[in-house]
């Protein structure tokens, strides 16, 4: 029988957020791989004749071999990921592995189950932040030189994108974030929004709406995604909101 890898995404923390289709392949996997905290999140919804396979924190690629591997074997495998296994996370390991193995779509099935990402649950949080055109750029060098992470940071602030910075802050690189909000100063307002969310849709969730200006990144850590309005957006009550458009239009109710 030929073996299934499905890629879950398990979304932003909170269970309620993870979709029925995720919840299916969670569910109908025979082993389960994935770093262990995510684990944790979701073993109250796996059975004792399912096989846990958590590991530590990194060495992704080693955690992709090992998923192929089982599927192609002929196992039904969950692999998992925090928000959407698609963005920033396990899918692209799991290709490189495929690709270099001249992969040609089956022995394993590979079925991708799309999530919530961070960025759609903060923007949700905060009301209507991504109205509009918008990117996200890590900050993380350790897999993409800095300079290319500072060309589209000086490509996101002259486009004027809603900007949501993934992997912000860490202890060893601390000065990234104040560069690339230095970067967007330059082109937008001192009191262009900026909300800083940690842990969203977690117990110990915090969102706190700040300005271009007011903005400390010593607030921030790799817990945290930090997003940025672009020069339309606002403060709406204890949200942000972002139009669809520069042209301002009557509202008539």
């Amino acid at each position: 029988m030929e073996g299934i890898l499905n890629l879950v995404s398990i979304g932003p923390g909170d269970m309620q957020l993870l979709t029925p289709a995720a919840r299916t392949a969670l569910q109908e996997a025979n082993i389960i791989i994935g770093y262990s905290g995510y684990m944790a999140q979701i073993a109250p919804m796996l059975g004792p004749h399912q096989t846990q396979l958590p590991s530590p924190l990194g060495d992704e690629m080693a955690r992709a071999e090992q998923a192929v591997n089982l599927a192609a074997d002929g196992k039904n495998v969950a692999l998992i990921s925090s928000g959407d296994i698609g963005i920033y996370a396990m899918a692209s390991p799991v290709y490189d592995v495929l690709y270099a193995r001249n992969w040609q779509g089956h022995n394993p099935q590979v079925r991708t189950q799309p999530g919530i990402s961070a960025i759609q649950a903060v923007a949700a949080k905060l009301g209507a932040a991504i109205g509009h055109d918008f990117c996200t750029i890590s900050l993380s060098d350790l897999l993409t030189p800095w300079e290319v992470i500072d060309k589209r940071v000086h490509a996101a602030a002259m486009g004027d994108f809603v900007v949501a910075f993934y992997n912000p802050r860490s202890r060893d690189r601390h000065w990234q974030l104040g560069h690339a909000i230095a970067v967007l100063r330059q082109h937008r307002t001192d009191n262009t929004p900026i909300a800083i969310a940690r842990n969203i849709t977690r117990p110990d969730e915090k969102v706190t709406i700040s300005t271009l200006a007011e903005f400390d990144p010593a607030c921030v850590d790799m817990f945290t995604l930090v997003l940025v309005g672009n020069s339309q957006t606002r403060r709406v009550a204890q949200g942000m909101a972002t139009p669809r458009g520069y042209i301002s239009e009557a509202i008539s109710l």
